[in-house]
């Protein structure tokens, strides 16, 4: 007869599918709330090694100490780490105690940084899971200019582009709409986009925007070029179209800093580069303004 740890252990396993490839290193992210921050850091230090190596999985919204050492047991039946942040001290306390008797390394995230902003300000945590999703004045701004990046993008109502934080501009796929995105949800900036087409004046509005708030994005031409030939197969295009010929390809990247001149704006290469570094050096230069 099976023992009540035994099925419950397995029914944990069945209900959250955990997985079974014990070649492969699993990072388990476990939280009392979303999961999004450990998840966030560990994929951060996870693109840092060659694919391949190991991968994550997300165990949020853990309710009580109780359902811990079930978790941890049926972790333990592969190679794995678990990374943390549980605010809560007796979450903490029981995921050590359990990681240390299944000898599961383990690291938790959050509780030294906080241990050490209570000790600097002399204030004591209040261990609330969940209080970095309130919807507070910061959520709403980040909706709202979520909202403004669709209602402004890809030149749309080019009145818009006088209200916007940020105005990104460069010929097309080079980012500008997912950039747009990035720093709405992520920092709160309204961000609009304006296409650069060969031979198109862009719209007048954009040359009463300041300077300092206009990023041109600009390309390898023979990236661009790969790009868009891939868009192109995908869209089915025909072969015959100026969308990802090479010489058209390099009139518009001329046109294009052609364009930045006039607008005398900030110029950022955007080739092999991650959404994230781009939309983080726009934000520094931002803030820095």
């Amino acid at each position: 007869m099976k023992d009540a740890h035994h099925d419950s252990s397995k029914t944990l396993a069945n209900e959250l599918k955990l997985p079974s490839n014990s070649s492969e290193l699993i990072i388990y992210t476990m939280s009392d709330s979303s999961g999004e921050t450990a998840e966030a850091v560990a994929r951060a230090a996870l693109v840092q090694f060659p694919p391949g190596h190991a991968s994550i999985y997300r165990m949020p919204q853990v309710r009580s100490s109780q359902q811990i050492p079930a978790m941890v047991k049926e972790i333990s039946q592969g190679r794995s780490i678990i990374a943390y942040t549980l605010v809560l001290p007796e979450y903490r306390e029981t995921l050590e105690a359990e990681a240390n008797k299944y000898k599961v390394p383990s690291i938790d995230l959050i509780g030294g940084l906080m241990a050490r902003i209570g000790n600097l300000t002399g204030a004591q945590p209040l261990s609330q899971p969940g209080r970095l999703h309130l919807l507070d004045e910061t959520y709403f701004k980040r909706i709202e200019a979520v909202d403004f990046a669709i209602r402004f993008d890809d030149g749309k109502n080019p009145d818009g582009i006088l209200q916007a934080d940020v105005v990104l501009v460069g010929v097309s796929r080079t980012s500008k709409t997912p950039n747009c995105m990035y720093l709405a949800h992520h920092y709160g900036l309204k961000a609009a986009n304006v296409p650069i087409v060969y031979g198109v004046e862009p719209p007048l509005a954009l040359f009463q925007v300041p300077a300092k708030r206009i990023f041109g994005l600009k390309i390898d031409p023979y990236q661009l070029q790969e790009i868009r030939s891939t868009r192109a197969a995908v869209l089915g295009m025909p072969g015959t179209s100026d969308y990802a010929d090479p010489d058209r390809i390099m009139q518009e990247s001329r046109y294009a800093k052609k364009i930045f001149r006039e607008l005398k704006c900030h110029i950022l290469d955007v080739s092999a580069k991650a959404i994230e570094e781009t939309s983080s050096e726009i934000y520094m230069n931002i803030r820095d303004d």
